[in-house]
């Protein structure tokens, strides 16, 4: 347990843990220290000097106060509590000499900078900067970086804070960005101008704390001041990372991360962040109905007519997608189920266990890998499934952890050890002695490729029977956001998949572009896109994207996450849950419900665990019955990153980034 110091701040006295740096005790005081290079999840450089507080006792000259821990300071002469302060004279003047500095070379770039509005260097300048320079030689001037297609740079405004470079190399896990040269001729670049092989690139633009790093599809086409802000979630993966929609009208401009320790700290994926120029292009905005081999554009009458007169005494079957909304999913659901039908969310052929939650989500929290002394990976590529939890457990590997993986070996930004690929090496990790672990925090992370193999139940079994034996905690990793909602909102077909289709005269897709559905069914499609589903699609019934709808979304972990509408659906286009309620009607079952609050009433009654936003429920234990395992090799759920979904192939800059990262895996050839 560490032990507490108690420690004055501007004549506030307070107990803080005695290896607390100053500038995280002032935060505990509620007092702001200005910073650039400082950041609480990164090492400490020391490099910018901004925040110097004056040591009372201490040297006659201010200390670096994101360098200096509370057990350095020295008591007073009498036992007294050391005494820091933040805003004394010589705090002022040094703050006041460090700013002149930074601005010796910093070109005067605010009217035409586009981190104008929010740029650290301009608020601080408004409190420690003067209005002329002491210095009348010329400025520096520094080389534009190439990093891609995502970050833009102008390295000139660059005060080599090294945050950029801290971040590559310590949370992403990629060692090519550094600082040359000494004094003037001191720049950050990247080793032979190399592209950063990453997928959490764009984090360093909200770390640069001035314009030197700045979002090369955001730029110029928007101020802050402009834009309206709204809190959601992502669905680009199951993580649930907390993120905030900026809109320009109706358009959506960019997407940043919001905190949010539990899930994603403050990081964000790529495909997260930039994959918004696919919510403009390859839109569903009217219904169509197909005549005669071709799609007709059609009323909201005439295609809902359709749709319940193709559904009336039919086999109907209902698949639901990966970008879908719990709500939209148990409406679905409730619609079907009312024609005599069935549901299905495992899309992918996943052998999730209906109704075992300690089956399809475990017992671990996302939080738990920050302190787990050992991980096991089975069948899963955390980088490509979910960047922002693999950089979680790349962090785990740096405080000590041990990391192996079963299933295909791939570059994971840390070291692990590889036990094997296929079944029978799961079966000689399950007969391991593992008693010296009782007393360890382990997790084991399972992924959606070792469950969808036809042995894929047996396969859960044997994790369980894994997990029981080494007193670990399960975390059951989905690719699709909408999964476990909808699992926990009972949209799942005995026989899985195969046994919901099969015989079925009209499938209702609901968002699932993933599937190829064979010929013969009469096929009602309700999604945001034109993809695959709707190229199969008999009716299509346009519905609302992610950011303009308010859903629940359930993460990998069990955590339910309310999103919010950032912006309104294009055309005709209606909200997932409202177009499901005129169907009811149109079908004669009306649906028990008017309004989202009254639906969301219906399914929190029907699954109380969901009313309880951002808690992560506890699942009793229920292990599965042992069944033999196949003979196949583990193969991940994720073959290209960047697209996943409807939404990311149509983006320009997603199908760019595809095309870049296959470049760089392919091995190149020599000349005959």
């Amino acid at each position: 347990m560490s032990q507490l110091r108690k420690v004055i701040i501007d004549g506030k006295e307070l107990e803080v843990p005695a290896e607390m740096t100053l500038i995280q005790a002032a935060e505990e005081a509620g007092i702001e220290i200005p910073r650039f290079c400082y950041h609480e999840r990164l090492s400490i450089a020391g490099n910018c000097r901004m925040c110097l507080v004056e040591v009372v006792g201490g040297p006659p000259k201010p200390a670096a106060s994101c360098a200096m821990q509370v057990r350095d300071l020295r008591p007073g002469p009498n036992g007294e509590p050391p005494v820091v302060r933040t805003n004394s004279p010589m705090v002022k003047k040094a703050r006041e000499g460090v700013m002149e500095f930074l601005l010796i070379n910093h070109p005067l770039d605010c009217p035409i900078c586009d981190q104008g509005g929010e740029c650290d260097l301009q608020d601080q300048a408004m409190a420690y900067g003067v209005d002329f320079s002491r210095y009348r030689e010329p400025k520096r001037a520094s080389e534009d970086l190439q990093l891609g297609p995502l970050v833009e740079t102008h390295m000139t405004r660059c005060i080599s804070c090294t945050r950029c470079v801290r971040f590559t190399t310590e949370v992403a896990g990629v060692s090519v960005m550094g600082q040359t040269g000494r004094g003037e001729d001191a720049e950050i670049t990247t080793y032979l101008g190399a592209l950063i092989d990453s997928e959490m690139v764009g984090n360093i633009v909200d770390l640069c704390p001035v314009g030197a790093l700045v979002s090369k599809p955001y730029s110029f086409t928007a101020r802050p001041w402009e834009l309206t802000k709204t809190e959601t979630i992502d669905v680009m993966d199951a993580l649930g990372s907390n993120i905030r929609v900026d809109t320009k009208g109706r358009e959506v401009m960019r997407i940043l991360p919001r905190n949010h320790d539990g899930v994603n700290e403050e990081w964000l994926s790529d495909k997260s962040r930039y994959v918004w120029d696919g919510l403009r292009r390859q839109r569903l905005d009217t219904p169509y109905i197909r005549e005669n081999g071709k799609l007709r554009p059609a009323n909201w009458g005439e295609a809902l007519s359709a749709a319940a007169a193709a559904m009336k005494g039919k086999k109907v079957a209902g698949l639901v997608g990966d970008l879908v909304s719990t709500e939209a999913a148990y409406a679905l659901r409730l619609l079907v189920e009312g024609q005599g039908g069935t549901v299905e969310c495992r899309t992918d052929g996943a052998h999730l266990p209906a109704g075992n939650r300690s089956g399809y989500v475990g017992t671990a929290l996302i939080e738990d890998i920050d302190t787990a002394d050992k991980v096991l990976l089975i069948g899963t590529n955390p980088r490509l499934e979910a960047p922002v939890l693999n950089a979680r457990i790349r962090k785990a590997w740096m405080g000590g952890a041990d990391v192996v993986l079963l299933g295909e070996a791939a570059d994971l930004t840390y070291e692990y050890e590889h036990m094997g690929t296929d079944r029978a090496a799961l079966e000689h990790v399950a007969g391991l002695d593992m008693s010296e672990l009782a007393d360890k925090n382990c997790v084991v992370i399972v992924g959606q490729g070792a469950l969808r193999e036809a042995d894929g139940a047996a396969v859960l079994a044997m994790v369980q029977a894994i997990v029981e034996k080494s007193g670990a905690k399960l975390l059951v990793l989905h690719t699709a956001a909408a999964r476990v909602g909808a699992m926990d909102a009972g949209c799942t077909t005995e026989g899985g998949l195969k046994a919901a289709v099969e015989g079925a005269e009209v499938i209702y897709n609901l968002g699932a572009d993933e599937i190829d559905i064979a010929a013969g069914a009469f096929v009602i499609y309700q999604g945001s896109h034109g993809d695959r589903g709707a190229h199969r699609a008999d009716i299509i019934l346009p519905g609302a994207a992610y950011t303009e709808e308010p859903g629940l979304f359930v993460n990998t972990e069990g955590r339910p996450q309310l999103a919010f509408r950032a912006g309104f659906a294009p055309g005709e286009a209606k909200e997932n849950w409202a177009i499901l309620r005129a169907l009811s009607a149109e079908l004669g079952a009306t649906l028990p419900f008017d309004t989202l609050p009254a639906l969301r009433q219906h399914l929190t009654a029907a699954v109380p665990h969901l009313a309880d936003i951002d808690v992560v429920a506890e699942n009793a234990w229920q292990p599965l019955a042992q069944a033999p395992l196949g003979k196949a090799d583990f193969r991940n759920a994720i073959g290209d990153f960047y697209l996943t979904n409807p939404i990311a192939r149509a983006s320009s800059l997603m199908a760019e980034l595809s095309r870049m990262a296959k470049e760089r895996q392919a091995a190149p050839l020599a000349a005959e």
